[in-house]
């Protein structure tokens, strides 16, 4: 792979990851409610739905997905449905304040499905390695080795931002815990999962 394509792949990764969005927003939250041992399970599962995408895109869903109005229409919609669902829990739990006990809380993979959900509904991943992720693949180099390059890469970009998201949301637990602030944060929390939700209801299938 040329190097000026691994850098502009780099560039893009590190505007995708950095920037907040539901997965960010997953991880703060869960660090939050339930401890930052948690919100770092949550970070892998997102990052293993990441994986899974890019493996996807690799073998030719960015194609499937351009042709079939029905398979992306699905996809689309169950992936609005589960960010509704979390906005709309959020929202709803907004006068009940943080309901974090990391003591009652045990390592179990209901943070790491969560986070898989998340990162798989994510409008930003589905667009990034449905559409873009592709046009790095040169056709006329070896497949394999290029594609370890860019999961390596899009793993540790990922990864270093959800858990660094994860550790300021720690860090900011207490202060969110004084009165009237969990519910701004769980009133934020909800609006920034429903408008998710919205982008990606609105997605339209990229012309063939």
């Amino acid at each position: 792979m040329p190097l000026n394509t691994w850098l502009i792949f780099v560039a893009a990764v590190f505007v995708l990851t950095v920037t907040p969005g539901p997965s960010v927003l997953m991880a703060v939250s869960t660090s939050v409610n339930r401890g930052f041992r948690q919100a770092v399970l949550a970070a892998l599962g997102s990052t293993s739905a990441i994986v899974c995408l890019m493996v996807l895109s690799a073998v030719g869903l960015g194609a499937v997905l351009s042709t079939s109005e029905l398979l992306f229409s699905v996809l689309k919609w169950a992936g609005a449905g589960y960010l509704a669902y979390l906005g709309l829990t959020s929202l709803l739990s907004a006068g009940g304040g943080l309901s974090f006990s990391e003591k009652s809380v045990s390592a179990q993979p209901r943070s790491f499905v969560r986070g898989f959900l998340v990162g798989a509904s994510n409008p930003k991943a589905l667009v990034f390695f449905t559409a873009l992720f592709p046009q790095f693949l040169d056709p006329a180099r070896p497949q394999i080795p290029q594609f370890l390059v860019l999961c390596s890469t899009f793993i540790t970009f990922e990864l270093f931002w959800l858990i660094t998201y994860a550790a300021l949301g720690s860090r900011a637990k207490q202060w969110l815990q004084q009165p009237g602030r969990a519910v701004l944060f769980n009133r934020a929390t909800g609006g920034v999962f429903l408008l998710a939700a919205g982008v990606l209801a609105t997605a339209k299938r990229s012309p063939n």
